[in-house]
């Protein structure tokens, strides 16, 4: 099984979309996967329409004798489950603080996911706290939404240095969201990332129909499977899965 976090410390730049769009392409590939929800938002879980987690959420992650797998719901789609979110988790850290070993107890939690699921997605707070410290201890990637923008750029330096510092060997893998090639800055900084071998190569548009996954609370793919971006979203997985899996 592998573990990949999708994180950054910057919202609004397409962390969640892309947690909820890769993990419907992963199941549509025939991956079992695990959408865990560990943003206090619940956005993704809101996305696909599983209610939040009204007990047992913060001990799915921080008590021993809580199994998460006994908590995960399906999805209506096939190989897809999820382990919803609860605004309790605004107080995930307080309660990873309180526990012993956070990082061993978390990576037990994700190592107990092993027989049913092949790969287990996480969506991320966007915020730097105990909670992202231990995920990123933990997991066998990273996914970083990188806007081409200079704030969006800056934040990846933030992401990568506190990965070297306080990671564990996870690889940490950028990608372009939200990229809008009519505008000349997001043309260059696109090329500019580009050029880091980092860098996936497959870049988000900048498109209402994922805007609107508000509204169909589906993934692209499962409403307008023709769009661009429910292409890219595939090719991305695609890219993830060479990269990770090798």
């Amino acid at each position: 099984m592998k573990s990949i976090a999708v994180w950054t410390v910057k919202g609004g730049v397409g962390k969640t979309s892309a947690a909820v769009n890769l993990a419907h392409a992963a199941a549509a590939d025939g991956v079992r996967t695990l959408l865990w929800d560990l943003d206090p938002q619940g956005a993704a879980s809101f996305y696909l329409r599983i209610p939040a987690m009204t007990d047992g959420a913060v001990e799915s992650v921080t008590k021993r004798s809580v199994d998460p797998a006994k908590l995960a719901q399906p999805t209506e789609f096939d190989n897809l489950s999820m382990l919803a979110a609860d605004f309790a988790f605004r107080h995930l850290d307080l309660a990873l603080g309180a526990s012993r070993k956070p990082r061993k107890r978390f990576a037990a939690k994700l190592a107990g996911l092993a027989e049913t699921y092949d790969l287990v997605l996480l969506d991320c707070p966007p915020s730097v706290s105990l909670v992202s410290e231990t995920v990123v201890k933990t997991v066998d990637a990273i996914l970083v939404p990188v806007i081409p923008s200079t704030l969006s750029m800056r934040t990846l330096h933030q992401v990568r240095a506190f990965v070297a510092d306080h990671g564990r060997g996870a690889a940490v893998l950028p990608f372009l969201s939200m990229v809008d090639l009519r505008k000349r800055m997001h043309n260059e900084l696109s090329l500019a990332c580009l050029a880091d071998p980092a860098f996936l190569t497959t870049a988000i548009p900048s498109a209402s129909v994922v805007e609107k996954m508000g509204v169909t609370r589906a993934p692209v793919a499962a409403t307008l499977p023709s769009q661009p971006a429910a292409r890219a979203f595939a090719a991305l997985w695609r890219e993830i899965r060479e990269r990770v899996w090798g």
